[in-house]
C-alpha cells in the first residue's frame, strides 16, 4: 500500500529555514528535495572556513559566511534554503531579517524527530559519536520552545513533521507566488486610475474594442474582448466620482470571467478596512462611495461582502509578459518586483514620499521613475498628470478623470494610449494637475551610473558585448563636451573594415594592376560566408552624417524633446554636430523633410520622425583640419622641391653626368606626389552656406516602431532613397544646386563568374573616374553564417588612387606594397562587427520606444569602442 504524500508549500521565491536537533535529518530531507545549489548548509561553511566541519569553535565565522551567502542569493531572486539546527530564536532572528531585507517570504520546516531516533542516528556516524550526552537534549528542549512563537516571530508559513512517518510521507511543493503571472503574455489593456467615473469606463471599453454584457436592469456586469484582449486595471476604482458601485459591479465582473486582472489602489486599500469595520477617516471621497454604497445595499444586499471579498483578494502588483511588464498602483522599483513583503504592499500602494508636504498639505512623492533603469516596463497611476508619457520605461496612466481631465489605457505590447474626456469635472482637485507626477516630466534622462566603469551591454543579435574602462572614460569625454543634445544622439555608425588585402600585380606596376585592394577578395570572401547576392555602393567621398529628421519642430519637441525650433539633428559618426550654424542644420533637414512629403514616404512608413544614414560631401566640409595640415602641406613641399630637384638633375645630363636613373626615380616621385595632391583635391570645393554641399543618404535606419536596418534590404533601402531624392524640389529662388545625390549601386552574384567580372570591371570603371572605391554589403541586409555568427555588414574596397592619400603618395612602389600587403585585420573586423551589433540594439531600442538612457547605453558604448587600438589607415 503506497503512503499517502504530505504536500509541504513553499513560495519559488522565499528563505526556507530548518528547525530540528542534530541528527533529525535535515539535511538528508534539504537533499532530497531541493536541489543542491539551493542548500546553504552550516556544517559546510564550517567546513570552508576550519576544514572540519564540527569544529564548533569555527562557529561565528562559518555563520559569517552562511548569512553572505544567503544575502547574495536572496538579491539576485533564487530560493534558498538553509541546512542549520536553527533551535535558538536568536538564529532565526538574523534569517528572519536578511528575508526581510530581501522582500521575500521566510517559511519555516520543523522536523520535531524523537530523541532517541536522533541519539541513534549520530551514534552511526563516525564524525559525531563523541558528541556530548548533552547536547540533543538541550537543543529538544528549546526546539519544543520554539513551536508556539515561530509565527510570531515572522515566518509567513510554518511546517511541523512530527515523527519519522510525517518526515518521510512529506513532499515539497514549489509554489507560484501570487504576483507571477509571467507566464500570461497578453495582449493586455492596461486602464488608469477610474475613481468611480463608470460612464467614462465603459466609454473606453469600448473604444478598446470591448462588449459590454448587461445585467436584466441594463447595468453593466461584464465586458470581453473579441480578440481576447485582458484589461488590468491599476486600482483607485472608487472615491470621488459618480458611481463607485457601478464601477465594482463591472470590474468584479470581469475579473471572475477572467477577462480582466485588477490591483489594489490606495482607495481600495482604505474602502477594504472600512468594511472589516476599522476605524478609517473619511475623507477623500469615501464619503461619497460609502453612501453609494449604501443606497446599493438596498437593492443588493450581498453586493457590499462581494465587494470586501474581492478587495481583500486583491494583489500588490503582477509581473506579467516574461517579466518584461509591471502593474501596481503606485509604482515600484526593480528590486521589489516579484518580491512579498509589507514594504513592497506598501509601496504599491502609495509610493514612497519624501517626508515633505507641498503648499496644499499633501505628501510630496519621492520621484522614483527618474532614477528606474529597470529592463521592465512599469505602468501604474496613483498621481494625476496631464497626460500619460514615457519615462526610463515607467508610466503613469492616471489623467485625472474624475477631476475633468482624461481617462486612459496603455494597449501592451502595441505601446499605444487610448483615452476619452471626462464627461464633466466630477471631484474639485486640492491642487491643479500639473506635471510635477513621477513621468509626466522628462526628468533626469541620463546618469553616470549608466556609462561609467568597466560595462557589459545585453545585445540582442551578438550577446554579451564588454565595454573596457578607460575606452568609457575616452567616449565619457567626448560625449559630455562635443556631442549634440543626448535626447537626439539615438544611433552611431560602426565602424567599416576594408577587403582583404589583394593578392593581384604583385609588380606594383601601373600596367599590372599594383592593388593593395581589390573586389576580388570582397567576392570571394561573402562567398565562402553563404552570402550569394551582395550589392556594391558607390563611396562618396565625404563624411559620414546621420540626420534625425521629424516632421516639423513640435513633433521634434514632444517625441525627442529637441530644442525650440529644432525639428531634429544631423551629427558626425562619433555624435558630434555636423554643422556649427543651427540655421544651416535647419536649412538641409527642411528639405529632407520636405522631400519625404512630397515623395510619399512619411505615409508609405506610417511615421512622423525617421533616422536616416548618409555622407555629406565635400569631405572638405568637416576635413579642412585634416586637409590644411596634413595632406596640403605635403602637396606643398612637392611643389616646391621636386621642379628644382628635376631641373637640376636634367641639367646635369644634359652636361654628360650619369644621372638617368636618379632622374627616372626622381621623376616618378614627383609623379606620385601630384597623383597624391589630384586625389585629395578631388574630393573638395568651395562651400557657401547651403550652396555647395551634397548629402547622399543610403539607408533609413528606423522610423516610429521599427528598425528598417535589419528589416529592409538595401536594393529596397536605395529604392525609397531614390524616390525621396527624385521628390527634391529646387530652391524657392531657383538659385544653387540640389541638396540630394543618388548612390550608383551594382548587385552581383557571387556565385556566378561573369557577374563577379562584371562587379571588378564596373568598380574600375568607377575608380578610373576618380571615384573613391565602393561598399560591398550583404543584399539582405542583416545576414548570418552557417554556424550562427554575424556576417560582415558591409567591407569597403578603395580605389588605387585614393589610397594614396591613406597611406602616402609612394605607397604603390613594390617594396612598399610587399610591406603594406602584411595587415592584420582581426582587429579591425572583430571591431566593426561589434559595433554593428551595438547600433542594431540602439536602432531596435530607439524604435520600441525604450527610455533614453537604455538607447544610450548601446550608442555610448559604440563611442567607447571606438577608443579601442587600431591601425586608422584600416
Amino acid at each position: 500500500m503506497t503512503e499517502e504524500k504530505r504536500p509541504i508549500g513553499v513560495p519559488d521565491l522565499s528563505l526556507v529555514v530548518f528547525v530540528g536537533t542534530t541528527g533529525s535529518g535535515k539535511s538528508t530531507f534539504a537533499r532530497h528535495h531541493f536541489r543542491p545549489t539551493q542548500i546553504v548548509s552550516s556544517d559546510v561553511c564550517r567546513g570552508l572556513v576550519a576544514d572540519d566541519e564540527n569544529d564548533q569553535s569555527a562557529t561565528p565565522d562559518a555563520f559569517d559566511v552562511l548569512h553572505y551567502i544567503v544575502d547574495k542569493r536572496l538579491a539576485a531572486g533564487r530560493l534558498t534554503v538553509v541546512d542549520a539546527t536553527n533551535v535558538r530564536s536568536e538564529s532565526r532572528r538574523s534569517l528572519i531579517g536578511l528575508a526581510r531585507e530581501h522582500d521575500v517570504l521566510p517559511v519555516a520546516i520543523v522536523l520535531d524527530i524523537p530523541e532517541g531516533e536522533c541519539a541513534r542516528r549520530n551514534a552511526q556516524r563516525p564524525d559525531r559519536a563523541g558528541m556530548p550526552d548533552h547536547v540533543i537534549p538541550r537543543q529538544r528542549r528549546e526546539l519544543r520552545r520554539s513551536l508556539k512563537s515561530l509565527e510570531r516571530e515572522g515566518f509567513r508559513k510554518v511546517h511541523i513533521l512530527r515523527g519519522v512517518e510525517e518526515v518521510e510521507a512529506a513532499e515539497v511543493v514549489t509554489e507560484r507566488r501570487y504576483n507571477d503571472l509571467r507566464h500570461l503574455t497578453g495582449p493586455f489593456d492596461i486602464i488608469g486610475d477610474i475613481h468611480g467615473c463608470r460612464s467614462e469606463l465603459e466609454t473606453l471599453l469600448g473604444k478598446l474594442g470591448y462588449a459590454l454584457r448587461r445585467d436584466e436592469s441594463g447595468r453593466p456586469v461584464d465586458a470581453a474582448h473579441p480578440e481576447g484582449r485582458t484589461a488590468v486595471f491599476v486600482g483607485d476604482l472608487v472615491d470621488r466620482g459618480p458611481d463607485s458601485p457601478g464601477v465594482l459591479r463591472l470590474v468584479m465582473g470581469m475579473v471572475a470571467s477572467g477577462a480582466a486582472l485588477c490591483v489594489p489602489g490606495n482607495h481600495e486599500n482604505k474602502l477594504g478596512r472600512y468594511l472589516k469595520g476599522r476605524k478609517v477617516r473619511v475623507t477623500h471621497g469615501l464619503a461619497e462611495t460609502v453612501e453609494q454604497l449604501d443606497r446599493e445595499h438596498t437593492a443588493d444586499p450581498d453586493f457590499v461582502e462581494r465587494v470586501r471579498e474581492f478587495i481583500e483578494s486583491l494583489v500588490s502588483h503582477y509581473v506579467l509578459d516574461g517579466g518584461a511588464l509591471v502593474v501596481c498602483h503606485a509604482g515600484l522599483p526593480e528590486k521589489y518586483h516579484g518580491r512579498t513583503s509589507g514594504r513592497v504592499r506598501s509601496h504599491a500602494l502609495y509610493g514612497e514620499t519624501t517626508g515633505e508636504t507641498d503648499e496644499f498639505g499633501l505628501p510630496v512623492r519621492y520621484p522614483w521613475a527618474e532614477d528606474y533603469r529597470g529592463r521592465a516596463a512599469v505602468v501604474y497611476g496613483h498621481t494625476p498628470t496631464p497626460r500619460a508619457s514615457w519615462l526610463n520605461n515607467t508610466i503613469c496612466l492616471d489623467t485625472g478623470c474624475v477631476f475633468g481631465g482624461r481617462m486612459t489605457a496603455l494597449r501592451w505590447p502595441e505601446r499605444e494610449l487610448v483615452d476619452v474626456s471626462a464627461e464633466r469635472v466630477w471631484y474639485e482637485p486640492v491642487k491643479p494637475l500639473t506635471t510635477e507626477a513621477p513621468g509626466g516630466a522628462d526628468g533626469r534622462p541620463l546618469d553616470l551610473a549608466d556609462v561609467r566603469g568597466r560595462r557589459i551591454v545585453e545585445t540582442r543579435h551578438m550577446g554579451r558585448i564588454a565595454v573596457k574602462e578607460e575606452n568609457a572614460a575616452a567616449a565619457l569625454e567626448v560625449m559630455s563636451r562635443f556631442a549634440v543634445d543626448p535626447r537626439l544622439l539615438g544611433y552611431l555608425p560602426p565602424t567599416m573594415a576594408p577587403t582583404a588585402t589583394s593578392k593581384e600585380g604583385t609588380g606594383g606596376g601601373a600596367a599590372d594592376g599594383g592593388f593593395l585592394e581589390h573586389p576580388a577578395e570582397a567576392f570571394a570572401a561573402y562567398r565562402a560566408d553563404g552570402v550569394r547576392q551582395v550589392i556594391c555602393e558607390e563611396k562618396h567621398m565625404g563624411s559620414r552624417a546621420v540626420a534625425l529628421v521629424c516632421r516639423d519642430a513640435d513633433l521634434a519637441r514632444e517625441r525627442f524633446g529637441a530644442p525650440d525650433g529644432a525639428s531634429g539633428t544631423i551629427h558626425t559618426r562619433t555624435g558630434r554636430p555636423f554643422f556649427d550654424d543651427v540655421q544651416l542644420t535647419e536649412t538641409v533637414l527642411r528639405v529632407l523633410s520636405r522631400s519625404l512629403e512630397d515623395s510619399g514616404l512619411w505615409q508609405e512608413l506610417d511615421t512622423d520622425w525617421l533616422l536616416l544614414d548618409a555622407e555629406l560631401m565635400p569631405w572638405s566640409l568637416k576635413a579642412e583640419g585634416l586637409l590644411r595640415n596634413q595632406y596640403a602641406a605635403v602637396g606643398a613641399a612637392s611643389r616646391a622641391v621636386f621642379p628644382g630637384v628635376l631641373a637640376a638633375l636634367e641639367g646635369a645630363e644634359a652636361r654628360g653626368v650619369e644621372v638617368s636613373a636618379l632622374l627616372g626615380k626622381q621623376r616618378e616621385r614627383a609623379s606620385d606626389a601630384a597623383a597624391f595632391t589630384d586625389a585629395y583635391r578631388r574630393y573638395c570645393w568651395p562651400v557657401d552656406g547651403p550652396d555647395g554641399i551634397r548629402m547622399a543618404p543610403f539607408q533609413i535606419l528606423a522610423v516610429q516602431g521599427r528598425n528598417l536596418a535589419t528589416a529592409l534590404p538595401h536594393d529596397q533601402q536605395l529604392a525609397l532613397v531614390d524616390r525621396m531624392i527624385d521628390a527634391e524640389k529646387p530652391a524657392a529662388d531657383g538659385h544653387g544646386a540640389r541638396l540630394l545625390a543618388p548612390t550608383r549601386r551594382l548587385i552581383v552574384d557571387t556565385e556566378d563568374e561573369a557577374s563577379v567580372a562584371e562587379g571588378v570591371r564596373w568598380w574600375l570603371d568607377l575608380t578610373a573616374a576618380g571615384g573613391e572605391g565602393m561598399v560591398v554589403k550583404p543584399l539582405q541586409g542583416f545576414v548570418r553564417k552557417g554556424d550562427g555568427r554575424l556576417v560582415q555588414p558591409g567591407v569597403k574596397c578603395r580605389g588605387r588612387e585614393y589610397l594614396r592619400i591613406i597611406y602616402g603618395p609612394e605607397y604603390t612602389r613594390p617594396e612598399n606594397l610587399d610591406r603594406l600587403r602584411v595587415r592584420h585585420l582581426g582587429h579591425k573586423r572583430s571591431l566593426a562587427l561589434r559595433e554593428y551589433a551595438l547600433g542594431l540594439e540602439a536602432l531596435d531600442r530607439l524604435a520600441e520606444g525604450e527610455p533614453l538612457w537604455r538607447v544610450h547605453e548601446a550608442v555610448f558604448a559604440v563611442l567607447a569602442l571606438e577608443s579601442e587600438p587600431v591601425d586608422p589607415r584600416l
